[in-house]
This record gives structure tokens, sequence and C-alpha cells, in this order.
């Protein structure tokens, strides 16, 4: 079974070639960590793979009808922007509309994934807060409770741990691990390494416009590609506690 098939994926913007010939596909139980450096695609990837923007080739999210796309993949974009002064629990009750025909009020097994989402995301202080008081980190949370009460095969997150603590930074990234672990999966892009080796099932490096390593973790953060596409070196380790992986010292940029 497969959650998603992208194949000759070519983005362009503004007359300029982003990325080439991008092919990958994502089944079920794979927690995707989509890394490279800053411009190398990895936001235009994930809005050309969910039909966001014009491409050429084919994704199979992209082909599908808007409703069915909303409940093939929840979409966390990186903007953290609230326009009205709703609740938390409010917002995260939007990601249901997928679910919902026209008109159609919230039933039980809406707010079953709604309140599962507050749990996950340690919200439930927080439920009557007005969303628009929160604070940058508090929102992420919110906005990543509400991607998840949607409730879809496949969950794509762009940059979902920016701006969070160090505590809440590994709870997501342990959560998004649990959704593999259930038979689900997500796309998550991250800047983050040594998150991403520790609980990533697989890593996409994006590079020089196209798509450079597609494998685990130990197999993708290679020392050449770290100095080639991230100008570091690093310190790679297998332990009892996992994957340890930390930047040293910076290369090829004097």
């Amino acid at each position: 079974m497969t959650l998603l098939s992208v194949s000759g994926l070519t983005i362009q913007r503004r007359k300029r070639t982003i990325l080439r010939d991008v092919s990958f596909s994502v089944g079920p139980g794979e927690l995707v960590g989509l890394i490279g450096a800053n411009g190398a695609g990895k936001t235009t990837l994930m809005r050309a793979v969910l039909g966001l923007l014009p491409a050429e080739g084919d994704s199979s999210l992209a082909a599908l009808p808007q409703k069915a796309r909303a409940q093939q993949a929840a979409w966390m974009p990186q903007a953290r922007e609230v326009a009205w002064p709703v609740s938390v629990e409010r917002l995260i009750s939007l990601g249901r509309l997928p679910h919902l025909a026209a008109g159609q009020a919230i039933g039980a097994a809406d707010r079953a994934a709604i309140d599962g989402a507050i749990a996950d995301m340690g919200l439930e202080p927080f439920r009557h807060r007005t969303a628009t008081n929160l604070s940058g980190g508090e929102l992420a949370r919110v906005l990543i409770a509400r991607t998840l009460a949607q409730d879809t095969p496949l969950v794509l997150a762009d940059e979902p741990i920016a701006g969070l603590d160090p505590a809440h930074q590994i709870q997501t990234m342990r959560l998004f691990a649990g959704l593999a672990q259930a038979g689900r999966s997500a796309i998550v892009s991250i800047h983050d390494l040594g998150l991403a080796a520790r609980h990533c099932t697989r890593l996409i490096l994006l590079g020089e416009g196209r798509l450079v390593a597609d494998g685990a973790p130990g197999d993708v953060l290679t020392p050449d590609n770290l100095t080639d596409h991230f100008n570091i070196t690093a310190h790679f380790a297998r332990s009892e506690a996992g994957l340890i992986f930390q930047p040293l010292d910076v290369v090829g940029m004097d």
C-alpha cells in the first residue's frame, strides 16, 4: 500500500527551476524527515506534492479532488498566524472539516479526535483560551493538534518543531514517531539533524535542485553529504539510547 507516490516532479517559480525530476513514495509506518539547507526547496516540494503549487510530473495527492485530498493528508504549513480570536478548542476542531458534510455538526467521533489531539499535545489547560493570545510556541502546539485532529493516513508538517522548547520538540517528534508506529505516516521538514536522526525512520535530502539521498538516517547523513550540502562536520554514533548526531564545525564557508 502506498500513501503517496511522486514521480518526475519538476517545480519552477518565476522562470527558475527550484527542483528537478524528484521521485519518491511513502508507505504506511514511515516518519520521513525532509532535510536540506535553507533554500533547498523543502517547503516548495511539500506544497507541490499537495497540489498547492503548479508542477510538472505526478503526485498522487495532487491528483485527488480537494475533499478526498484533505481526507488523505493533513497539512501543517510553516506560517503560524490566526486571524480570528477563536478558542483553542474551536481552532483544533477545524481539523474535522474534511470529514463533515456542508452544515453537518460535530459528532461523537469528531469530539473524540479533538479531545485526543488536545491530550496528545498537553493542551487541556489551554482548551478555552483565545488562540490569538498564545505565545508562538503554544500556538505551534495548537496547530499541530489541529493537524492531528484531522486524523488522516498521512501528515505533512513544515518545520513543526521550530520555536518549541527542547521538551516540546522531543514530545512532538515522539508523537510523529508514534503515528508511524501505529501505521500512519508523516513527512516532516526539519533543520535539527540530531532529532531527525534519532526519530525519523527515513530521511530525504534535497540539494542543488534535486533529491540527493533517500534512505535510513545513517545512510543519508554521511560525511560527504554533510560537507557538500550543509557545510558542516559532525559526530554520528549509535548508542543504547539510539542514534546520536552532533554538529561539530563549519567547513567550506570562508
